[in-house]
């Protein structure tokens, strides 16, 4: 009989400070697209809330959370940790499996750790209105009701392909006050040059950062806000690792393997930035795995050079594993991934050979949230099956060779509004 074994926490126990992995990781530094110099906080205030343009370069090994932003904090967190018995028996592996659940968020994902903190460094800053970018909706939607919980209006770019593929996470962030476009549009005049290239574009991350980007810095009392990549945003996010480090120890385990998703690294680092906390400083020793999408594979196929953050070369230079900020990624279900570069932090940690990639196509990656679903009844978003396909092919290793790891990955987002790609999985459109 299958027992499920979840480990939770109280909300004492929400962490009270970000980890800051820039405190002892050394990074190239993002350079002024006009003067190729680096950047300095300052640079960024016409485009972010100066608050998270601080929170860029800042080097404090813990930085306290607000507590307006923990109130909010309360609503959803902590999030369980889950030992995947049920899948685990469903492999016949030898390995221990858990993750960690951020779906049980109230718009089904990580991304609302990042949009309050986002939300409320423009509310204190006085800022009235917020405009961003957004691939499968995930983000759009954390931070269209972050910025309502903070009396902000929203504006949200959203990728074409999954405004087509996805209107139920358009209805979303309508409901939770947003206005949304199909991006490119022609509200932008980034958005004209894209569509004048190419009509039919299915549009990507990059061309809807540039346009989100233009209407803040065009706009008056208007900033911008961010999904990934950016080094706060993957600050923000280690409220994941820090609950998971207590649980795995409530668990009396610790992870030989840790795993997420990749698009930009939010998800990927707010899970294992805390556990490296722990390998920088000697004291233990993991395999972080990043799983991308073959559709847009930049860790595992990119090169590590400067490169613009959009499609239009808007933002700071950043020091990325890239494909290339004009790349179009493959028409793939897995939105939240189509992004050509990765995070700097992510992108030295790569380089420096402390993480690890894999690519994984949708097919193989459905094939694996399906079978998560019908073993732990979570139907996870496609984004999401990235992270469970790897630890699967990890669990099936344990098995071919007879050991036991233990392995935890992060459950990033449920897949209840992406429905149409295990329709298009079981029609054998994929």
């Amino acid at each position: 009989m299958r027992i499920t074994k979840r480990f939770l926490l109280t909300e004492r126990e929400i962490p009270t400070h970000y980890y800051n992995v820039l405190h002892t990781l050394k990074t190239e530094p993002m350079l002024n697209p006009g003067t190729k110099q680096p950047m300095k906080p300052e640079d960024l205030y016409p485009i972010f809330a100066e608050g998270l343009a601080k929170q860029e370069f800042a080097t404090e090994e813990f930085i306290p959370i607000p507590e307006e932003v923990r109130d909010l904090y309360k609503i959803y967190r902590p999030t369980p940790l889950v030992h995947a018995i049920g899948l685990e028996k469903a492999l016949d592996t030898p390995a221990h499996i858990y993750f960690k659940n951020e779906s049980v968020s109230p718009v089904g994902s990580h991304k609302l750790n990042s949009a309050l903190a986002q939300a409320y460094y423009n509310k204190v800053q006085g800022i009235k209105n917020l405009t961003t970018e957004t691939g499968a909706g995930q983000w759009g939607s954390a931070i269209s009701i972050a910025a309502k919980h903070f009396g902000l209006n929203m504006e949200v770019f959203m990728v074409r392909i999954s405004y087509d593929q996805k209107p139920y996470r358009k209805y979303v962030m309508q409901t939770y006050g947003a206005t949304v476009h199909a991006s490119p549009s022609n509200l932008t005049e980034a958005g004209r040059k894209f569509l004048a290239a190419d009509p039919d574009t299915p549009g990507t991350l990059g061309m809807a950062i540039s346009e989100a980007i233009e209407t803040a810095v065009s706009r008056p009392n208007t900033k911008y806000t961010l999904g990934s990549v950016l080094n706060f945003v993957m600050l923000h996010q280690t409220v994941i690792g820090q609950e998971a480090e207590k649980q795995m120890e409530m668990a009396g385990e610790d992870p030989d393997i840790v795993i997420g998703c990749f698009g930009g690294g939010s998800n990927f680092g707010g899970l294992m930035l805390p556990f490296l906390r722990h390998q920088l400083a000697g004291e233990r020793k993991f395999d972080f795995i990043a799983a991308e999408s073959t559709g847009c594979p930049k860790l595992t196929h990119g090169t590590f050079r400067y490169d613009f953050g959009d499609s239009a070369g808007m933002t700071p230079l950043i020091p990325m594993y890239t494909l290339g900020n004009d790349y179009v990624p493959a028409a793939i279900h897995a939105g939240g991934l189509r992004y050509h570069g990765a995070g700097a932090i992510m992108s030295q940690l790569l380089k420096d050979k402390v993480i690890r990639a894999v690519d994984i196509d949708q097919h193989e990656c459905l094939r694996c949230g399906t079978l998560f679903a019908q073993s732990e009844g979570i139907i996870p978003a496609p984004e999401s099956t990235h992270a469970i396909a790897a630890a699967i092919h990890e669990a099936e290793k344990c098995k071919e060779e007879g050991k036991s790891k233990v392995i935890l990955f992060n459950l990033s987002g449920h897949g209840l509004l992406d429905l149409q790609a295990y329709a298009d999985y079981f029609g054998g459109k994929i």
